[in-house]
């Protein structure tokens, strides 16, 4: 019998890829503007270019263990206590965030650095002013609550999703526990953050049940754990070969869900 849910927060509650897109059109439409630059050009640019700095980072493979993407690096500030990646990250992320801009304008033939600086400035402050919430969202849990014990999952910086969840302050009242990997110390797909969750909420993998957007993150970390899944593939994702036990198009689709399990 299930007695607790696990919640992924970004793109499974949160629609947190849409918040991003928003961010970007109305920061590239600032260059439009300055420039005459197409904005999904510049975009495109911004995104190569920040992908391809993140990467190069010694801090790279914790942003990766943790489950930190370059977008979240774009607008995030990273004041976090505990490992000191988030020190190191903290320090880069002012020239990371310009550099990022200032190169996708340079790919388009611009060579401005300080408008470069303003587009970052511009982007983080889009991102904070514009969360997104999926429609079905509060509705589930609103049913859901005192039913259910109920812990949001998720990977990142715990700064940074606190943030998210100051700027969309009605989520973290639905929930008894948050874990946020930053702070314990890995990330999805780690079978310890579940063992850690289930410890939590005491109760066994058997009486739990994962739901998330992610196949590689947490799918199969409930996976590696027996726990059941239902991923919500509410944007008609592929499957890569991680299976889980039930997929979802909409939230509301998973009360059929919990009267098949129990």
């Amino acid at each position: 019998m299930i007695k607790a849910i696990f919640f992924d927060l970004d793109d499974t509650l949160l629609w947190d890829h849409k918040s991003v897109k928003e961010a970007f059109v109305a920061t590239c439409k600032e260059a439009e503007r300055k420039y005459g630059v197409d904005p999904e050009e510049l975009e495109e640019a911004v995104r190569r270019a920040a992908t391809k700095l993140y990467a190069s980072y010694e801090t790279y493979s914790f942003t990766k263990m943790i489950g930190i993407n370059p977008f979240e690096g774009l607008w995030g500030n990273f004041h976090d206590d505990g490992d000191e990646n988030f020190q190191k990250m903290k320090a880069l992320v002012p020239t990371y965030r310009k550099d990022a801009w200032t190169q996708g304008l340079s790919a388009l033939g611009i060579e401005d650095a300080d408008f470069g600086a303003q587009l970052a400035e511009r982007f983080l402050l889009e991102r904070k002013k514009a969360p997104f919430v999926y429609e079905d969202t509060f509705s589930v849990l609103d049913k859901l609550k005192g039913q259910y014990k109920l812990l949001l999952l998720t990977n990142g910086s715990p700064d940074l999703q606190n943030t998210k969840l100051a700027i969309t302050p009605e989520i973290a009242p639905y929930f008894d526990e948050i874990v946020i990997s930053g702070a314990f110390g890995r990330g999805k797909p780690d079978p310890t953050i579940f063992e850690h969750a289930l410890q939590l909420m005491e109760v066994s993998k058997d009486e739990a049940i994962m739901v998330g957007d992610n196949l590689m993150t947490d799918i199969l970390g409930a996976s590696r754990i027996g726990m059941k899944s239902v991923w919500i593939n509410r944007h008609d994702k592929e499957r890569n070969g991680v299976e889980p036990d039930y997929e979802i198009r909409h939230l509301e689709e998973l009360f059929l869900v919990l009267e098949t399990v129990e």
